[in-house]
């Protein structure tokens, strides 16, 4: 395979089966010796868009989304699924439901510059890990800074009206072509996956990619 092979996953920072579905991949890519073949472009999804920009607390998000007193039990499930995979929730840390629009602006701004999968990166461990509010402008900036980024460089991305345009065109397009659910992912163009997948399902997803028979 002379070219890399394309992964393109539509994905949200808040979405804790997004965080267990990247590493899931990430597994099974180095299981399978295609980490440096394959391309990765992480599209924007809002799972919830309509969230106050200044977030809401996260037992009172859940609450109303599932029904009252369902917050441990959901955490105890995703951090069963997480195991794993390597990757850890610090429950305790999280304590609000973020509005993601700003810190997919900045991944879109990263992937510019083909580093976009870092950035992604260290937004979910910013969230997920570190209990930051990734949906905060200077929470955002500082991050950025701590990934090498100029800081007023980053304030000024995340204060671009043509950036943000782009963000919603590209959630609006996921919309249009059927994604309901996230984390998704377009396999070489052709062959889409839903779901947090396991490496043993990636392995036959890889397979039929590379086999031709997608």
């Amino acid at each position: 395979m002379q070219d890399k092979m394309p992964i393109a996953i539509v994905s949200d920072l808040a979405c804790p089966w997004c965080f267990i579905g990247k590493a899931r991949l990430e597994t099974a890519l180095a299981n399978h010796g295609l980490t440096e073949r394959v391309a990765i472009t992480w599209l924007p999804y809002e799972l919830n868009p309509d969230m106050p920009e200044e977030g809401m607390d996260r037992t009172a998000y859940l609450d109303a989304k599932f029904g009252p007193g369902k917050r441990r039990e959901i955490e105890l499930r995703l951090s069963e699924a997480a195991l794993e995979s390597g990757v850890t929730f610090n429950w305790a840390a999280v304590k609000k439901s973020v509005n993601t629009r700003m810190a997919h602006m900045l991944v879109a701004a990263a992937s510019t510059v083909q580093r976009g999968s870092e950035m992604k990166a260290a937004l979910f461990k910013a969230y997920w890990q570190d209990g930051r509010d990734i949906g905060d402008l200077d929470t955002l900036v500082a991050i950025a800074g701590e990934q090498g980024y100029d800081e007023r460089a980053a304030r000024d991305e995340l204060a671009n009206d043509e950036l943000r345009e782009t963000v919603i065109g590209l959630e609006a397009h996921a919309q249009r072509v059927g994604v309901t659910g996230v984390p998704f992912f377009i396999v070489d163009g052709k062959l889409a996956v839903s779901g947090a997948q396991t490496p043993d399902v990636w392995a036959k997803v890889f397979a039929q990619v590379l086999s031709g028979a997608a």
